[in-house]
């Protein structure tokens, strides 16, 4: 199975950037869609976007459209998402996901294999 690790996470100001990471390894990277989801306190996990296995189709839910930029390289075996303009509401645990399918990835959670996720703070 492929393993995740996530990196990047941290304590920044109101509309400030921060890029987040999720390091791959144990399967072919590129044989698995990849996606960010998010969890605040209290609340269930969202999407917040999605990425096809070759890296040139993208997907970003309308709270991040504009502000976040999911991209990947296959050759480093590494996910990203660009977070600029940051708000006090994205404050969550963020954590990366893959699967073989992206339906899947937006619709069986208890299918994607998962990272152990980083912590994302913004102050107001």
């Amino acid at each position: 199975q492929i393993q995740l690790i996530e990196s990047g996470g941290g304590f920044v100001q109101s509309g400030g950037s921060l890029r987040l990471s999720c390091a791959a390894s144990g399967r072919t990277f590129s044989n698995y869609v990849m996606g960010w989801f998010r969890q605040a306190p209290g609340k269930e996990r969202e999407f917040v976007a999605g990425i096809n296995k070759v890296g040139n189709d993208t997907y970003h839910e309308e709270p991040v459209k504009g502000r976040f930029t999911i991209s990947r390289d296959n050759a480093k075996n590494t996910l990203y998402l660009q977070m600029d303009s940051l708000k006090p509401e994205d404050t969550a645990v963020y954590y990366c996901a893959a699967n073989t399918e992206y339906i899947l990835l937006r619709l069986q959670l208890s299918r994607n294999y998962w990272g152990q996720g980083t912590q994302v703070t913004v102050s107001s």
